[in-house]
């Protein structure tokens, strides 16, 4: 995660390219920076070595960043880059440098075959990379950030490393304090550990001196209670305070509210060396911090099949290995996953209880505002933010529950007057939802060039009067609605060509679309050009695009 230092250096870096004339891929080095401050203690650039450059590029990189293994080129020039920029600097001196240049050498050939090597992967990785490029856009409405929705600016996104697990926390909805309180109450593994707790306390049991369960006891609390291991209750209720260990002697806790008991259990559960209590298994417990880190930042299931591939990728489920329907079973009982036999998804009150684990190390876990009480431009933008479809819907269904259809149709239009094209596609299309009780609002935007389009096609599709479209106002929201298609088909060309082979334009609109007064309108010629199937309309497109690029240069 980036620091001061590697933010000064990155600064430093683009000047120096700058002055030497040189096109520097600034965001490869910083991942490199990155990386070696967070896992090989460099505090600044005169701590690189050959040694941490070998370390980064075969270990590090395989392990933590997601990329293709023909990427290695990239990565190995930015990081002679570096070795350059270092010497040039007086970082480093010419001896230093050529045994780093040495190292690189004859780590470019390995690089492609370690990042390829899946045995290598971490389990965030490992899970994301099977899932494919686009699993954190599964299910996501129109994922685009930085976005002002007044369109009096875009706000520039700042420089992040890709990887899964140094890459921002996403905001998350948290369900009501009162209903999590509630659940934590219920938590079996919680109210088993409250039964041991009284079960010690009623029967004067003591502990160990160092304030262990004696093994008369536990063997003991397993036949009168029928817990499966009273061991790992008896760590975690006094890592939670349920119950206090002074010498021998125990006595109540300090009566923690549930919320804090089971933040408190979180944390103990994926974070302290649990010796495969938690799990079944030793190393599937050691990876529990990574399972849950990536279940919270997808925001969506995982099918139990992909994590029991990635244990048996790794060596973790063979002949006697882990039971992964055990394991899942286990996770449910501890209140970490919802049970099910096909999907991995985290409780509400795990995702509360990692966002309490969250800050509590000093990191950024947002929270999801409410967009049901917000103005029509704070929902749009929340919409925009990347959060899942079904959040979204009951978001949108709340939103328009609390307005009349004239009130939510003048709101959402008027927020994206003037707007970019993906903030307009959204307040149309939750338009495109009321009936014609919101006439009279939508016919008020009319007169408004970029709205009009939609505005007419809203009520002709409704059988109300409206003015005719000209030719161009058909061609322009044929743009608007194709621009706002972009960020889904470019993560999934093969379904966006379906869909145009279907529906799309015909190639008579497509030829005329370069005349269009549209600032993405090349953007959506060029998609067409590489998307569409048909070879003849693909190639009208590809011409319309140059004449619309010729256009804007003239």
């Amino acid at each position: 995660m980036s620091i001061e230092w590697v933010n000064r250096a990155v600064d430093d870096l683009r000047a120096w390219g700058r002055a030497q004339g040189l096109d520097v891929d600034v965001d490869e080095v910083r991942l490199l920076c990155d990386y070696a401050s967070d896992y090989l203690d460099v505090h600044e650039l005169g701590d690189f070595t050959p040694v941490a450059f070998e370390e980064l590029l075969l270990n590090i990189y395989p392990r933590k960043v997601i990329a293709p293994p023909e990427s290695a080129p990239e990565t190995v020039a930015a990081a002679r880059t570096l070795v350059d920029f270092l010497l040039d600097t007086e970082e480093i001196g010419g001896k230093m440098a050529n045994r780093m240049r040495s190292v690189l050498d004859r780590i470019e050939p390995e690089m492609p075959i370690a990042l390829a090597d899946t045995s290598r992967f971490g389990m965030a990785k490992s899970l994301f990379s099977a899932m494919g490029a686009d699993a954190l856009e599964k299910g996501v409405v129109l994922p685009v950030s930085g976005l002002s929705v007044s369109g009096a600016d875009e706000r520039p996104v700042a420089e992040e490393c890709d990887c899964p697990g140094c890459s921002p926390l996403p905001a998350v909805r948290l369900a009501p304090p009162e209903t999590l309180a509630r659940d934590a109450a219920r938590v079996p593994l919680l109210t088993d550990a409250r039964r041991l707790v009284q079960w010690m306390l009623a029967g004067g049991r003591t502990p160990t001196v160092k304030g262990r369960l004696r093994v008369r006891d536990a063997a003991e609390a397993t036949a009168q209670l029928g817990v499966a291991d009273p061991g790992l209750l008896w760590r975690l209720a006094v890592h939670t305070g349920l119950v206090e260990v002074q010498g021998t002697a125990v006595f109540d806790g300090d009566g923690f509210d549930p919320l804090e008991v089971w933040a408190a259990a979180v944390e103990f559960v994926v974070e302290k060396d649990t010796g495969g209590a938690v799990t079944g298994d030793v190393s599937l417990d050691e990876e529990l911090y990574g399972l849950c880190d990536m279940l919270y930042r997808l925001q969506a299931p995982v099918p139990v099949s992909l994590v029991g591939d990635y244990l048996e990728e790794i060596g973790l489920v063979d002949d006697g290995g882990i039971d992964v329907p055990e394991a899942v079973r286990r996770l449910a009982y501890c209140g970490l996953v919802e049970p099910g036999e096909e999907v991995l998804e985290l409780t509400p009150l795990a995702v509360w209880g990692l966002r309490s684990l969250y800050t509590g190390l000093g990191m950024e876990a947002p929270e999801a505002p409410d967009l049901a009480a917000a103005d029509a431009s704070e929902l749009i933008e929340g919409l925009l933010s990347g959060m899942p479809a079904e959040a979204a819907e009951t978001d949108i269904r709340a939103w328009l529950a609390n307005r009349t259809p004239l009130q939510a149709a003048a709101e959402l239009l008027g927020a994206v007057s003037g707007a970019p094209s993906v903030a307009r596609g959204v307040a149309v299309t939750i338009v495109d939802r009321l009936g014609p009780e919101a006439e009279t609002a939508v016919r008020a935007f009319l007169g408004d060039a970029e709205l009009r389009p939609h505005a007419v096609h809203w009520l002709t599709s409704r059988g109300l009067s409206a003015p005719a479209l000209t030719q161009e106002e058909v061609l322009w929201m044929s743009v608007d609605m194709l621009a706002l298609a972009i960020p889904a088909a470019e993560d999934d060309p093969e379904t966006f060509a379906e869909n145009m082979s279907a529906s799309g334009p015909p190639a008579h609109l497509i030829e005329e679309m370069w005349r269009v007064d549209h600032p993405e309108v090349v953007d959506v010629l060029e998609l067409l050009g590489r998307s569409l199937r048909d070879h003849n309309v693909a190639k009208a497109a590809r011409k319309a695009a140059f004449k619309a690029r010729s256009r804007a240069i003239g």
